[in-house]
Parts: C-alpha cells; structure tokens; sequence
C-alpha cells in the first residue's frame, strides 16, 4: 500500500509532523512501512513560460523556444513532440545539478544557442507521464515564473510504502491510512468537500438499469457527460507514483478516487451499454458460479473480480461504486477457479462499504475537472447489519496485563470509529464499524487498544499459570480411544490403518451402500481405490486376505475410522476382523488351537469395549453377513452395530477360514467412569434353572422379565446352556444360572427358594414358561 505525506494532508493535517515520525508511529500500530522515499526536485529547477516556438533551421526534430524564467527570457533548444507556446514548464537552469554528470550547461544545438533546459517528469525525479515534457498547472499551487520547482509542497512529497497483512483491507486507501492516524494522534479528520456540476438531464432519461433480486453486491450508480474532463497534473503524478498511470483521463481519476477512499469504482461507455427505446441498459444478472456480472451489449464486469477495459472513445460514461463481503468472495472464488483481475486484490481483503461516500467524492472530483453529471442515482444495496461485542474492561486489563480505565478504552475505540456505548458493571457495548473486516471478538478488540496505546507503554509483568480444567469433549474422545485401542490390543487384535476409499465393484458384487454418484471421486489415485468407503469390513477383510496368503494362521484386526453413506455423510467406526485359530499353537492346546467361533469372538469384542447385549438380526442388508450367525450389539436398549460370521461365499472368494466381523457405531459406544462399588462380605449362592421356552421366544425377553424383578439378592444370571431334541419339539431348554447374595447375611435356604419362585412366576405370569 502507497501513501505520500501530501496525498494524506487532505484528509488529516499531519503538515506539521516529521515523516520519520508518521512512519515510527504506523510501525507502532501495526502497519508495518517498508520503505520511505523522499521526493526533492533539485535546485535551480523552476518554473518557466514558454512565449513562442519555432522549429529549428537545421532539425526537423528541434524546436527554439523563448522562455521566461523571471529573471530573463532564455532561449531553449528542445526536442520535444509536445512542446508549445503558452504552456508552464520545468525549466532547468544553467548551472542546475539533475543528477551525477548531468549538469545543464550554456550549449548550441545545431548551431542555436540553448540556455537551459524545459524538462520531462523524469528528468527532474517524478514519475514518468509521457514521453515528453511535463506541463504544470496549478493543482501544484500557484504558478509563479521564476520559482523554483523544490518549493511547491504538492511536488516535493514523501513516498511512503506500507506491508499491509491481509487482514487489513480497510488499510488498502489514503483515507483508511488517515483514519489510523486520525486515531494514534489524536487529530480530527477533515471534511470533505462535496460541489457537484450537472447538467440538465436526469439520469432516468439516459439510463435503465435491470438488476435480478438475488445479487449480492451492494452497488451505486450515476452518469455522467466527461467532454470536458481534464484531470490536473497532481493527481496524474500521484497515480503515477502508484504505478498505475494510464493515457486516459478517466481511467487515472477512477484509480485515484479507489486508491483514496477505498471504494471500488468503476465506469462502462454508454456506447458499450445494451439499448431500449432510447435508453442505455445495463442488464446485472447472477451467474451460473454465483457471481454478479454487468452486462450491456456483452459482459462488461464481474463485479468485484474482474472489470473489461474501458472504452476509451465516448464521452459519457455509467460511474459504477460497488461492495462485496470479502470472506464470501474470496470463498466462492477458492471453490469455483476462477480466473481474477486486478480489482479483485483490493475486494477480497475488504473494500470499503461505505460506497455513498466514494461516489460523492468521486463525482466531486469530477466536477470539478470539467465533466458534468446527470441528475438522480441508482442504488441497489442493503441495510447491513453491524456486528456488537461486549467487551469487559476487567477481561481486556487481563489479557493485556495492565489496567486501562473504561474512558480510555472508549476513547480508542471511537478514535478508530467504533461505536461504543456503557453496558454497565465494567462492560462496554461495542459495535464494529463495517469496514473493520478482521474484527470478530473480544481478543481482536484489545489488540486495537494494544496497537494505539503502544506495546512498548505496556509494562512486562511476571507470568501467571493457573491450574485449569483441561477435559473436553475433544479429550474426552482421545481417551476413549486410546481406551478401547488399548483393551482391544490386550485381546489380541493388531491395529490397522486403511484407506479412506475402496473399490466400487467390490461393494457392489456384496450389496453393500455406494456412494452417490454425483457425490463420489473425479479423481482416484488408482482404479483400485475408485470410491468412497461405505464400510471399513472389505478393506479389512482384503488385508486377511494377504495375511493369510503369507502362510498366517491366525489374523486379528481392528480399525477405528470414518466412513460415508450415500450422501458422503461421515460418521465414525470401529471394525473388527478375527480369522482362522482362536490362539497360537501352543503345549496348553497340544499344537491343535480351535478355530475361533461366534461366542469366543464376542467375547473379545465385549472385552474391547465394554459390555453389551446380543440380540439375532431381523434384515440382513448385504452379503457379507451370515444368514444364522449373526446379531445386532446392543446399548442401552438401542443397537449400535453388529456382530456376525462371514458369509461362507465370501470367505471363499478371499481365501479365508471361517471369520468373523464386526462393525460398530464408536461415538455410541459408552465412555462412562467407572466407579468401585460395594461387595458383600457373605457367601454367595448358585441356583440354576432349566426352562421349556418356545423356539419363538428369544432369550432377551427372558432377561428382560428377570431385569425387571425388584430383588437385591440377584446378583447375576447368564444363559448356561441350550437343548432341544424330538420330545420337546417345536420347544427348548434353556439353563440359566443365577447368583445370589445378600449384603446383610448368608441366604438361608427359605430366602433362596422364596426368590427362585419369584423368578419362576414372573416368567410364567409374563411369558407363559416354567421349569422342564
């Protein structure tokens, strides 16, 4: 960002304070200058009139110019194309030091005497405008022949070249720089003029702007007639020095009322603009990406992204101010590629919202170099609303580490154009000005009071560290995993890591969820790995698979990860895959492990993450799951996975011995602490009872009537054994083993059989069983 000391003048009156100064203090707060040129045009250089001009005898290229200087009129050999009578030039007199080895000199050229020489911007140290010499005005001050040029402060001005970090858009202009100052110093802002020309012509009898109701922008519009338009010297030379000099006057004014105010402005020939009935339309649509484009005859802006070049050839011109949030533009440029230009540096860091503003200081430029404007506006913009921190004066002297009184902190504030209001017990309502992009909360709020004030007024004091409450529910998730990552690894599984994608085909061939297609990979890394994971089992199994092929007789996996469904919405699992023997050979089983089986299998899940209830699938949703062995986990009354064998037809397509699977929810798992409880110091008693149950009657709804007896002596029970033969036909004997004791005595025999016969009656008053 480039500021000139002069260029900030009109709008805070720093003429007073030394730029090293002004550059010390903008460090200070934040603004980091990373280089400060001081502009000086050398002595003798002064103002001169050009009285007449005749071309040269002997050169075509030449021309003899008389020259008043004020002292004297000098004779002038010069070879500029735009050289002419009646113009204010830089004259640099004999004897006048340009530079090293370049000092000007009593010469004939061609055999005329030349005494001096009429100068270029250049030649005396200002930016280049053209290829010839430099034509003063009085946007320099008052043009006095004979003067010297290193007097005229406009001219002599210090360029000063500011690192702004992103974050800081309402920086990117001369009056958002101002504004900071304004604040650090202590110096009110100047107002500025508003003298505006028109013509007689409102602007509803040249222009008709369509603009569809779902645009974004908040946009300004008025036209003007710029026949006249004339832009002075100074602005010319301080676009210059901006680097952004163009040979089109209303091109430069545009970047200099930009560059001033922060506003984004810009401007579309009316001959550019589509017709009706005499009227030039601008036709605003929002495009297929959702930006907001500016049509005529064809596009001629996306607006805040990228402006077309401006027809230089007509006269009058639709002016154009406009604002877009820039986090919401810079977002959907990110996701939709699209190619910028040179606007869109300034709105996406913010530009400024206060777009009435820049219009009225835009058109008053203009009114005042010549052009003249029609009459009315066109506005298309919103009420936005601001955004309000209560900020705590006791929390901001925390953080800070030094007490500020409420009056200072307000005073910062409102210096730097917040509005701030008393909310009573040392609390201070704060409503962030619109251009204060980077301000969110209450830390973003005491970096401001930090910048002004100085952190070297800031006091170093010793650092407190207070014991907190670091437990989360981010933390909490991280021991519970490392919990049941731990208990699962004692159970004899080995952790695995598998991609987050997997091979479509597969997960088709075994009627497991896809993907939607418009959702899936455009890309994948390999055909292979060509979509995303419904479930972590076929990656799992796949890696048995390779297990087993390396001579393994025994594979045991877990994997804790994300899947998707259908809509790629993720969700968070734990899978688990145990294959072929259920330990290694070993002497305690004469080299002849079992092979693991269903129940064993649960075990070692239940022991990895804690107890469960079992209960035989209803739908069998995909091919992996084997038709009898299988059965939903339950939790707490709600099911959170399953349990099952491989389907035997993919246990061959693999390779594998039988195998069992299981897929869990791991956010449904419980996490809960567990607390020592009270034993009972008497003997326990054990009590089986063997049923004829219905095959029709699952064992839950037995456990469940037992749940629901209100005796503290039962203690435990768990299914001991199944039988069934032909006698007992479409019915079985299940044998439950119940344990029980008493915290006040040993059972006596009386009370053992009283409770069984409660048992026996509840099953047979609810279920309609008794005892075989």
């Amino acid at each position: 960002m480039i500021v000139t000391k002069r260029w900030l003048e009109d709008f805070i009156d720093i003429s007073k304070i030394d730029t090293n100064d002004i550059c010390k203090k903008l460090n200070s707060i934040g603004l980091e200058v990373d280089s400060l040129e001081k502009v000086r045009i050398p002595s003798g250089v002064v103002i001169g009139y050009v009285e007449s001009k005749e071309k040269h005898p002997d050169a075509d290229k030449l021309s003899v110019c008389q020259v008043n200087i004020g002292s004297e009129v000098s004779q002038i050999v010069c070879g500029a194309k735009n050289v002419a009578a009646g113009q204010y030039v830089p004259v640099a007199t004999v004897g006048c030091e340009l530079g090293e080895d370049f000092k000007i000199k009593k010469a004939k050229l061609r055999g005329m005497e030349s005494n001096g020489m009429i100068c270029s911007s250049t030649e005396i140290g200002l930016p280049k405008l053209n290829d010839g010499i430099m034509e003063l005005d009085d946007s320099i001050g008052e043009l006095i022949i004979g003067k010297e040029l290193n007097e005229y402060r406009l001219l002599n001005d210090d360029i000063i070249e500011i690192e702004l970090t992103a974050n800081r858009g309402d920086c990117l202009s001369i009056n958002g720089v101002a504004r900071e100052l304004s604040a650090c110093y202590g110096i009110s802002l100047a107002e500025q003029e508003k003298n505006l020309e028109y013509n007689d012509i409102g602007i509803g009898q040249l222009l008709e702007i369509e603009c569809d109701s779902s645009i974004n922008s908040s946009l300004i519009y008025k036209a003007g007639d710029f026949n006249e338009l004339k832009v002075p010297l100074l602005y010319k030379l301080r676009v210059a020095t901006l680097g952004l000099y163009k040979d089109c006057d209303i091109e430069n004014i545009l970047t200099y009322a930009t560059h001033t105010t922060g506003v984004t402005l810009h401007a579309y020939a009316k001959t550019d603009c589509d017709t009706l009935n005499d009227l030039s339309v601008l036709h605003i649509k929002k495009s297929n990406d959702g930006f907001d484009e500016v049509y005529g005859k064809e596009k001629l802006s996306t607006i805040s992204i990228k402006n077309e070049a401006i027809n230089k050839d007509d006269t009058t011109y639709i002016l154009e101010a406009s604002y877009n949030n820039p986090e919401e533009l810079s977002k959907n440029v990110f996701e939709k590629k699209i190619k910028t230009g040179e606007v869109y540096y300034k709105t996406s860091r913010g530009s400024e919202p206060n777009i009435e503003s820049g219009m009225e200081y835009f058109t008053t430029l203009i009114s005042k170099f010549g052009a003249k404007l029609y009459r009315g506006f066109e506005v298309f913009t919103e009420d936005k609303e601001k955004l309000s921190i209560d900020v705590s004066i006791k929390r901001v002297s925390s953080i800070v580490g030094k007490s500020f009184t409420k009056v200072k902190i307000e005073k910062i504030l409102s210096d730097l154009g917040f509005t701030v209001r008393d909310g009573g017990s040392g609390v201070l309502s704060v409503q962030v000005p619109l251009y204060r992009h980077d301000i969110k909360n209450i830390a973003d709020i005491t970096e401001e009071v930090v910048r002004i004030v100085g952190i070297d007024n800031i006091e170093s004091t010793p650092l407190q560290i207070d014991e907190v409450n670091r437990v989360n529910d981010a933390s909490k998730k991280i021991m519970k995993k490392n919990k049941i990552r731990a208990k699962a690894i004692e159970d004899g599984f080995f952790e695995t890591l598998t991609y987050v994608f997997t091979n479509k085909e597969t997960l088709e061939k075994y009627n497991l969820e896809i993907v939607d297609e418009k959702l899936d990979i455009l890309n994948p890394i390999v055909n292979e790995l060509n979509t995303y994971r419904t479930t972590m089992l076929t990656n799992l199994i796949e890696a048995c698979s390779n297990n087993f092929k390396q001579g393994f007789k025994k594979v045991a996996f877990f994997e804790i990860g994300t899947i998707f469904n259908c809509q790629r919405e993720e969700s968070r699992k734990i899978a688990f895959i145990f294959s072929g023997d259920s330990e290694h050979e070993s002497f305690l089983n004469n080299g002849k492990p079992k092979v693991i089986d269903f129940f064993t299998f649960a075990k070692k899940i239940a022991n990895s993450i804690g107890k469960f209830d079992l209960e035989p699938m209803n739908e069998i949703k995909n091919s992996l799951i084997h038709p009898y062995q299988n059965a939903n986990v339950i939790v707490e009354g709600k099911i959170i996975g399953f349990i099952s064998k491989l389907h035997p037809n993919v246990a061959n397509d693999f390779d594998l011995p039988d195998t069992f699977i299981a897929e869990i929810d791991f956010d449904k798992i419980g996490n809960n602490l567990v607390k020592a409880k009270e034993y009972s110091k008497f003997q326990a008693s054990k009590r089986d009872l063997s049923l004829i149950v219905p095959k029709d009657i699952s064992y839950s709804k037995i456990r469940n009537v037992i749940t629901s007896i209100e005796d503290d002596t039962i203690q435990q029970f768990n299914l001991v054994d199944t039988y069934s033969d032909e006698k007992l036909g479409d019915k079985e004997s299940l044998t439950i083993r119940f344990v029980l004791q008493s915290f006040d005595k040993t059972l006596e025999e009386d009370e053992i059989n009283t409770t069984m016969n409660n048992i026996l009656e509840k099953l047979n008053s609810v279920l309609g069983i008794g005892i075989r």
